[in-house]
């Protein structure tokens, strides 16, 4: 995969953010072998912790195949658009709240913005923890990569 240098101002944008994370995916799926090992073994409890970018109806199906398929998908949706009739309710519900708020656009796009890095970077710690992890577990890769 080709990397894409970054300036020290690039470095908080959206597309750079997309990038971290999709090459994090990509990664653990090229390391990520035998997905199948990963079925029944337990997230790490620091996996758990509120804030980590872990949905927690995800953490409650509690392991890491469950979670190795949920970054592909997020990945997936990145790539190619979400294509759920669900989530296009959700989104017209959502622009119809903030259409009754009446702030300016720049805001509203900034605020979701600001949100959607934030979300992505804890994808990408997810993808590179959960990738580590496996090599733990498969034994390959030494403990401090």
């Amino acid at each position: 995969m080709m990397q894409i240098q970054e300036t020290p101002n690039q470095k908080n944008s959206l597309f750079n953010a997309m990038n971290r994370f999709i090459g994090a995916v990509n990664n653990m799926d090229q390391t990520i072998m035998v997905p199948s090992l990963l079925r029944d073994v337990p997230l790490l409890e620091e996996d758990k912790e509120p804030g980590q970018g872990v949905p927690k109806a995800d953490v409650d199906e509690g392991d890491m195949y469950s979670y190795y398929q949920l970054l592909k998908s997020i990945r997936r949706d990145i790539e190619w658009g979400v294509r759920c009739a669900a989530a296009d309710e959700r989104r017209k519900e959502g622009m119809k709240l903030e259409e009754e708020e009446d702030e300016d656009l720049q805001k509203q796009f900034q605020f979701h913005l600001t949100g959607l890095q934030g979300v992505l970077s804890k994808l990408t710690q997810q993808a590179n923890s959960l990738t580590k992890r496996y090599k733990q577990e498969i034994g390959i890769g030494g403990w401090g990569q």
